[in-house]
């Protein structure tokens, strides 16, 4: 079952975010919930604290948190949607918000991708998927897009392909700039780690968000 989760970031309409898999189940963290029309989906709950919703007006049923909480408003979507069932969670609106949220997006799903649920983030113009040992992933990307491959520890044995700088079994440091502004080609982007937990990101260039 894939589940949107709405957050407050950035949302840009662009031909890779219409092209994702329609969602079985739309869980508004709080302010995220302006993204609902935009994106033309129904929100089946709503949840959160309620302190950056103001002027957001949207006919779904509640989940009201206090504000002095141990957990942020997407944590608590998150609970909400694995609750429901889901298999597969999309966050859109992840990037362009406030830093620390978006940084404790990326963390929590590498967190959550290690636990075994698929995991993208998405503001339609940047994108990321965490890349771990046990989920390699394989895109499908447009030519020349700035790819990147976030170390978010060591990296040992990182394979790329389908990108114009390619990578066999590479070591990467903790946070290394190495493997930042990478381009593709056009070809499918596969991507392998042996040890280590990192993020594959893309940003969609004006070109790309042209052909709306």
């Amino acid at each position: 079952m894939i589940a949107w989760i709405l957050v407050g970031g950035r949302l840009t309409l662009t031909p890779m975010l219409a092209a994702l898999p329609q969602p079985t189940l739309v869980v508004a963290a709080d302010g995220g919930a302006r993204h609902a029309a935009a994106l033309g989906v129904r929100v089946d709950v709503w949840v959160g604290d309620f302190d950056s919703s103001a002027g957001v007006h949207l006919d779904a049923p509640r989940e009201v948190h206090p504000a002095a909480k141990d957990e942020t408003d997407a944590e608590l979507a998150v609970r909400v949607a694995l609750k429901r069932g889901a298999t597969v969670l999309v966050f859109i609106g992840a990037f362009g918000g406030r830093f620390d949220h978006t940084a404790a997006l990326m963390l929590g799903g590498i967190r959550r991708a290690r636990e075994g649920w698929p995991v993208i983030l998405t503001s339609g113009d940047e994108w990321g998927w965490p890349l771990l040992p046990a989920s390699p992933l394989a895109l499908n990307l447009p030519p020349q897009l700035t790819l990147s491959v976030l170390a978010f520890s060591e990296l040992r044995g990182l394979s790329l392909s389908g990108v114009r700088w390619p990578l066999h079994r590479a070591a990467v440091p903790l946070g290394s700039g190495w493997t930042v502004s990478n381009e593709t080609t056009g070809e499918a982007v596969t991507a392998t780690l042996e040890d280590g937990w990192g993020m594959v990101t893309v940003l969609v260039d004006g070109a790309e968000m042209a052909k709306l």
